[in-house]
């Protein structure tokens, strides 16, 4: 029972951090998903596929479960960051459809094994490349939410949409001015603490 319990858990915030990354694209254009907003590339679709190549290795080929679809880009000889952006060949309905599938096998891996059973990172150093099934879903969960984090700030950046998730934003109830206005606040408290350095911000 305990057991179950844990697993529950576990799977309950696996399900939060994918959700979150999806509801992120919602409303927006095929530029807008794709478009890289820093200076090392990040976009909205490309966490999402690199979500699901996350998956495919953690709980796929970890554990001896190869999920059943070939996906090149997820492979170890694939070119480097090809995992982090969508080509416009692929649509966002294949990814966002490859990730569901792999979402399947993801929990089926975790519903027919023990917490306890024994899985190896052949990618990580040698000497932490034993592990279980449960340090993997500790180690996935704690990767997606802060991936879930990264597409919070790109979509605000996009056209100032926040929120936690679908149904309870986690947000205060203030309009557009009190955020201009706090922004404001932040910004000339940073000034003034910096004695006139402005510092710097990286070119998007």
């Amino acid at each position: 029972m305990g057991d179950a319990k844990e697993k529950a858990d576990l799977s309950r915030y696996l399900q939060a951090a994918r959700d979150a990354l999806l509801w992120k694209l919602e409303g927006l254009g095929e530029y807008d998903v794709r478009r890289p907003l820093t200076p090392t590339g990040t976009n909205l679709l490309g966490l999402v596929k690199h979500a699901s190549g996350a998956e495919i290795g953690y709980f796929g080929e970890c554990f001896g479960r190869p999920f059943p679809e070939e996906v090149p880009w997820a492979e170890a000889d694939a070119e480097i960051n090809s995992d982090m952006w969508a080509t416009p060949e692929e649509s966002r309905e294949e990814i966002v459809g490859l990730y569901r599938r792999v979402w399947r096998h993801t929990d089926a891996t975790v519903a027919e094994l023990p917490l306890d059973a024994p899985a190896q990172v052949s990618w990580w150093p040698p000497e932490r490349r034993d592990v279980t099934l449960h340090q993997l879903l500790v180690h996935v969960i704690a990767d997606l939410q802060r991936h879930a984090g990264h597409a919070d700030i790109l979509r605000e950046l996009v056209d100032g949409t926040v929120g936690m998730r679908l149904g309870n934003d986690n947000m205060p109830s203030h309009d557009a001015a009190y955020w201009e206005a706090h922004r404001n606040r932040l910004e000339d408290a940073a000034r003034r603490a910096g004695g006139g350095d402005q510092g710097t911000i990286a070119s998007t």
